[in-house]
């Protein structure tokens, strides 16, 4: 893949993105057999998760925003809050969070600093920036309960950790969680002890660390730009990429897998609904006074 990311394991199978072609691939069982894609479009796909009750459906973070894309590989815009961008920009990884939403960042083609942003993407579709002045977003990550959000500006190297509201998903005061200084953190994904797993774009590792930050061990790959991980069970998955690379190796922009001690989860799901009288899933039922 020429930009392999968003790696997800899901109900549906293990699914990736090789984001600068627009493909939504798949991976088999059988790790000798070769991805299948699932869908392309005509612009970059930076990350997708399924929507529930809905199989083979898919939001998207594509092109200039947002979407759904069916299993026949037609899309229904949402948003597209970077169209008029005043420099070229794209989305970037995405991912659900435990409560049903979408969150997603965007960033500029030539990574210009600060022209990044993260956007989340509510139940009933609507679409808000949360946050700015982002060079490079990767992630989001969540805890399990949902309380708890990671997000790398990889350009600058620091993994940020973010409280989350369950309710209203507003973010809170964030804190420097981790700081890379011989590479670019990327994708990430948190463990059943919640610790975190993150690949270390340009070092050809993805790294461990424990929730207060120490780093507990290393995977070192063939491969020198990782780029996006998740767990299924008891396997970690990782893609990688060949751009900017002058004489890729062998190896570089494929997808390893590392067997692990301590497993994950599946990928959370999005939850779309289009009855505004509908229950919020992430909100408490509202109980009267008797």
């Amino acid at each position: 893949m020429e930009l392999g990311e968003g790696i997800r394991w899901t109900d549906q199978g293990l699914v990736l993105v090789d984001i600068l072609a627009g493909r939504l691939l798949t991976a088999g069982d059988d790790p000798t057999e070769p991805l299948r894609q699932l869908a392309q479009l005509p612009v970059p796909l930076g990350a997708v998760a399924p929507v529930a009750d809905a199989p083979g459906t898919w939001i998207a973070a594509a092109g200039t925003g947002f979407c759904l894309l069916a299993p026949d590989g037609s899309t229904r815009s949402l948003a597209q809050p970077e169209a008029d961008a005043v420099r070229p920009v794209r989305m970037n990884d995405g991912t659900a969070d435990p409560f049903g939403r979408f969150w997603a960042g965007s960033m500029a083609y030539d990574a210009d600093d600060g022209a990044g942003s993260l956007y989340r993407v509510d139940h009933d579709g609507t679409v808000a920036r949360v946050l700015d002045g982002i060079t490079v977003p990767n992630g989001p990550a969540f805890t399990a309960d949902g309380r708890t959000m990671y997000l790398a500006d990889s350009a600058r190297g620091v993994v940020r950790r973010y409280p989350v509201d369950p309710v209203t998903a507003e973010l809170g005061t964030p804190e420097v969680y981790v700081t890379v200084d011989d590479g670019s953190p990327d994708g990430m994904a948190v463990d059943a002890e919640g610790a975190v797993w993150v690949a270390v774009w340009g070092t050809g590792t993805v790294r461990r660390y424990l929730p207060d930050g120490r780093l507990d061990r290393t995977v070192r790959l063939p491969a020198r730009q990782p780029a996006g991980v998740c767990l299924g069970e008891d396997v970690l998955h990782i893609t990688t990429a060949r751009v900017g690379l002058a004489e890729p190796g062998p190896y570089d922009g494929a997808v390893f897998t590392a067997r692990v001690d301590v497993p994950g989860r599946r990928a959370d799901v999005y939850r779309h609904r289009t009855d505004a009288s509908a229950p919020d899933p992430a909100r408490p039922a509202r109980r009267e006074a008797s």
